[in-house]
């Protein structure tokens, strides 16, 4: 009997490949990527059972990922694997389309359980981040509105600007023309009463689409 194939995506090398160990005894590992554009491309070329991936990632976040994939990939079985213990960020992920929602600190076997639990047709979410049984979770998550309240091109414009690409990296990437994401983006920083780069950049890390800001994080360029 063949071995369920997974992909792994995270942006973290040690990570992914200590993950990789950790589950080639049980799965077969198709391939790991390191951005969710890759991520995307590969689960469609290679059709894995199960995708296992992280929230932040360059060039395409995770819940962005687990939303084209849903559409492009019928039935794609996916599995958040992140830091990140906001109920929010979990119920917005199985608005996407993810099946399951694991933290990193949780124990391996948990994992597991919850790459066993896509594969049967059913929902995992780690009861580190909710107490109520994962169907109620689940339901509450889809009735909810969404929390981002942006377009997908949107949100992969604001992504892009906010890892410090320019316009024209940013167009290259999504293969629209430079006017277009200059477009996208001053109608953003418009909506939402933002007046400079850096309240761009800010405005992505509260949304979850970029990680936090430090020393050497990007400001969004002009």
């Amino acid at each position: 009997m063949s071995r369920p194939r997974v992909l792994l995506a995270d942006d973290h090398v040690l990570l992914i490949e200590a993950l990789r160990k950790l589950l080639e005894p049980a799965f077969e590992v198709v391939a790991v990527v390191t951005d969710g554009r890759a991520l995307v491309e590969t689960a469609l070329r290679l059709r894995p059972d199960v995708v296992v991936a992280d929230i932040g990632m360059p060039r395409l976040n995770g819940l962005d990922a687990a939303e084209q994939l849903g559409t492009r990939l019928p039935g794609a079985r996916i599995v958040v694997l992140t830091v990140n213990e906001d109920p929010e960020i979990a119920a917005e992920a199985i608005r996407r389309g993810a099946q399951g929602y694991v933290l990193k600190k949780s124990a391996a076997t948990e994992l597991f359980t919850a790459i066993r639990a896509v594969l049967e047709g059913r929902h995992y979410v780690t009861p580190l981040i909710t107490r109520d049984p994962t169907m109620s979770f689940v339901t509450r998550a889809r009735r909810s509105q969404r929390a981002i309240d942006l377009t997908p091109r949107q949100r992969e414009v604001l992504q892009l600007l906010a890892e410090g690409r320019s316009m024209k990296e940013a167009a290259d990437i999504l293969k629209v023309t430079p006017r277009t994401i200059a477009f996208h983006k001053y109608t953003m920083m418009e909506q939402h009463g933002l007046k400079t780069g850096a309240e761009l950049v800010q405005y992505a890390v509260r949304l979850g689409l970029v990680t936090g800001l430090g020393p050497s994080t990007p400001t969004c360029q002009f």
